[in-house]
C-alpha cells in the first residue's frame, strides 16, 4: 500500500490516520467486515485494526481463548493530543500481553495487545483501535544486505495511528 508517512483515507474515506510505513489493506487478500477496516505488516504478523462499534460496555480483558493474560491499567488518553478531539468525550488505551494459538495452530505464542477505545457519544459510536504483535518468526540479519525487510511496527507508531485519526465524513454514522 504504502511507504509514506502521509494521513491516508481509511474505512470508505470517512476518516484518515497516519499509518506506519508499508500496511498491506487486508481487504485486498480477505473478506473484511464493513465496519472494520484491518492492516497487516508486509512480513511479520503485525496487524492494525480500526472499527466502528455502537456504544456499549467491553470485556478487554483478552481475546476468547487466551492463557496467560496480563493486562496493564487501563490509562485515559489526554483529548487535546487527538485530532478527533472535537468529536470525542472519553478516550482510553490499554496495554496487554496474552498467549494465544492462532487459527488451526496448537501452540499459543506471546502476542502484545493495545487498544485504544475512543467515544463519540454524538454518534452513539465507538472507535475501537487494535494493534497486535506476535513474536518475531525469522531473524532479520539472516536476510542479506539487499533482502532487509521493513521493520517492525513499533508502540510509536500505534500511538501516531490513533493520534492522529481524523474525521472527514460524519455521514459514515448513518442519520444523527
Amino acid at each position: 500500500c504504502c511507504s509514506t508517512r502521509d494521513k491516508l483515507p481509511i474505512v470508505r474515506g470517512a476518516f484518515s490516520s497516519t499509518l506506519p510505513p508499508g500496511p498491506i489493506d487486508v481487504s485486498n487478500l480477505r473478506r473484511v467486515p464493513h465496519h472494520q477496516e484491518v492492516f497487516c505488516h508486509p512480513v511479520t504478523d503485525q496487524s492494525l485494526i480500526v472499527e466502528l462499534l455502537e456504544l456499549q460496555a467491553y470485556d478487554v480483558r483478552g481475546e476468547q481463548g487466551a492463557k496467560a493474560v496480563q493486562v496493564e491499567p487501563v490509562q485515559s488518553l489526554s483529548l487535546e493530543n487527538l485530532a478527533l478531539r472535537g468529536y470525542c468525550q472519553e478516550a482510553w488505551v490499554l496495554y496487554s500481553k496474552q498467549q494465544v494459538a492462532k487459527e488451526n495452530q496448537q501452540v499459543a505464542k506471546d502476542v502484545t495487545l493495545n487498544q485504544a477505545l475512543l467515544r463519540l457519544p454524538q454518534y452513539q459510536t465507538d472507535l475501537l483501535l487494535t494493534s497486535n504483535q506476535h513474536p518475531p518468526t525469522h531473524n532479520r540479519s539472516s536476510l542479506g544486505p539487499g533482502n532487509l525487510s521493513p521493520l517492525p511496527w513499533s508502540l510509536g507508531d500505534f500511538e501516531q495511528l490513533v493520534t492522529s485519526l481524523t474525521l472527514h465524513d460524519p455521514s459514515i454514522f448513518g442519520p444523527q
